[in-house]
């Protein structure tokens, strides 16, 4: 088959064959990795690249995010380790923050691949580590010295052998180490299988250069976004938000400018970067961008490097969406998710049939200890608010966004950790009323049942401000966080004693049109499944409901 020419359905079935590789990739990750944090959570990323180390494709479970990170950070691994300069077995790696996704707990490992002695391509893999030293995973720290051990680009394997010098500097500065370099090992292995599979589907089809065919998904990508964005009207669109932080809440602001197929994003106007652990690299803005744009023009289009090039961004430096060495770094996602519902409540000015009104956002638990049996434990655990109502459709429930975590089942947490789950359900009334209701939060409780203190970061959000309702749609219910019956700091450090509990009421997603057009047939199935009380259908949809409601118990 010639390299310089593809017919689309020739181009379609390559095409999915890249996306399928990834999704074996990130599988071998999943499987020979040693942390829940993979293995259940999946909180990762692979991706392949071609020889110019454009990305061609991402795994279809994968977080968002790093679709916008990664191929930054591959063009940096080049331009210190050259492609002229690799060999084959080489293998890069860093979890630079301002080279890599924004925080020091993602690792990026990279392998050259090659063919007939030439690099026709790179695989790369990203995954977040249980725990990378310093002061741990904390919104409360104020440096990045405090966040953790920085390592810059790197070479982890030379010509197939290991590094030894560098694993033993790491095992010997990071918490739970067997994990952490379990982890470690498992990115360099999924990048090999990568590397086979890569070989394999080049032979497969008599190709002996990927560039052609990067090129042409590239500019497919590139003009169907091009198009989508020519299709909303020319103009600048505003918004405005705030978030809270510690003694004041910091302000994002976009400016949205759309001129034919040209799409710029300015951010100036947003708060200064802080003394603390929730400031965001612009690779991370940049990526949570594109993420946002994406989801409104070509959101059927699998990921490439075409879907990010149509956008521009003007961040100015030192502000908190584009912080500056030394800051800390940590918690990023407390600020930087909300890039995705401050663009989208910008192009509701534009598009408002669109948008998804706001999410309840992903909630962080992180927490290191012992178990019963002695053995260090440092993990997360994960739990979600309700997603946005679109026009046409309720909101999904204790759902992720914008990342794309899974929650951990409660029978692994309790055996991992010792802590117990004794209750999670669905929040009545938390999602944001609508003529398309917001998804509910979830309510759960954890018991410290260790017999030992448990050391507990909390890294949440919408405790002050709302998910906001669109077209007329309501705000959601606020998120808190109780332990032992007293109101805790959502961004705050603790003790979990022996016993004690920590209880979380987590944000709905925001609903979308008026209350009040919501059908009927809806409501009384809302009432019915115990999602919405009776006393929220008098107050916000005017109505008397002839459905029994179970008012003694929340849904399950």
């Amino acid at each position: 088959m010639p390299t310089h020419n593809f017919d689309p359905v020739s181009l379609s079935i390559m095409w999915d064959r890249l996306v399928s590789i990834t999704n074996e990739i990130v599988e071998a990750l999943v499987h020979t990795s040693f942390s829940t944090i993979v293995r259940e959570n999946y909180d990762l990323a692979c991706m392949l690249f071609d020889a110019d180390g454009r990305i061609l494709a991402q795994g279809t479970f994968c977080q968002p995010v790093f679709i916008g990170t990664g191929p930054h950070t591959v063009r940096k691994m080049l331009e210190q380790f050259p492609a002229e300069t690799l060999e084959p077995g080489d293998v890069l790696f860093t979890n630079d923050a301002w080279i890599g996704t924004g925080h020091l707990w993602d690792v990026n490992v990279l392998r050259p691949v090659f063919y007939q002695k030439v690099i026709v391509g790179y695989t790369l893999s990203i995954s977040h580590l249980p725990d990378i030293g310093g002061r741990g995973l904390s919104a409360e720290n104020v440096d990045i010295y405090e966040d953790g051990l920085q390592i810059p680009i790197c070479k982890l394997f030379s010509k197939g052998r290991c590094n030894d010098e560098l694993v033993g500097l790491i095992r010997q500065n990071v918490r739970v180490s067997e994990q952490v370099i379990g982890d470690l090992m498992a990115n360099v292995t999924c990048t090999k299988v990568g590397e086979k599979l890569l070989l394999e589907f080049m032979q497969e089809y008599q190709l002996t250069d990927l560039r052609p065919l990067a090129q042409t998904i590239v500019n497919y990508t590139e003009q169907a976004m091009r198009t989508q964005i020519g299709e909303i009207p020319d103009g600048v669109y505003n918004n405005e938000i705030q978030v809270e932080a510690f003694d004041t809440p910091v302000t994002l602001k976009s400016s949205v400018r759309i001129s034919g197929d040209r799409l710029q994003i300015d951010y100036t106007g947003s708060s200064e970067q802080l003394r603390y652990g929730i400031n965001v690299p612009l690779c991370y803005t940049r990526a949570m961008s594109c993420y946002a744009v994406k989801c409104l023009t070509i959101p059927g289009i699998p990921n490439n490097e075409g879907s990010v090039q149509p956008v521009e961004l003007i961040v100015p430096p030192h502000c908190i969406l584009n912080a500056q060495p030394p800051a800390a770094t940590g918690a990023r996602l407390l600020v930087g998710h909300f890039v995705v519902p401050l663009l989208f409540g910008a192009f509701s000015k534009a598009v408002p049939d669109r948008v998804q009104a706001d999410p309840g956002m992903l909630n962080v638990i992180h927490m290191t200890g012992q178990r019963k049996d002695q053995r260090d434990f440092s993990t997360m655990f994960f739990s979600s608010g309700g997603l946005g109502a679109m026009n046409g459709l309720d909101g999904q429930s204790a759902t992720v966004a914008p990342a794309n975590m899974k929650t951990m089942p409660a029978e692994i947490w309790e055996s991992m950790t010792h802590l117990t789950l004794v209750e999670r359900r669905l929040r009545r009334d938390s999602g944001g009323a609508g003529e398309f209701r917001g998804g509910l939060g979830q309510t759960l409780t954890l018991r410290n049942d260790t017999g030992r203190p448990v050391y507990v970061a909390l890294l949440g959000s919408r405790t002050e401000f709302p998910a906001r309702g669109f077209s007329g749609g309501r705000d959601a219910a606020l998120r808190r966080f109780i332990i032992d019956g007293e109101v805790a700091h959502p961004k705050g450090r603790y003790v979990l004693h022996p016993g004690a509990r920590i209880t979380v009421e987590d944000s709905g997603g925001g609903g979308f049109g008026d209350p009040h057009a919501r059908s009927h047939d809806k409501i009384q199935s809302d009432i019915a499944a115990g999602f919405i009380s009776e006393t929220a259908v008098r107050e916000v949809y005017s109505l008397s409901s002839s459905a029994e409601s179970p008012a003694e118990s929340e849904p399950g």
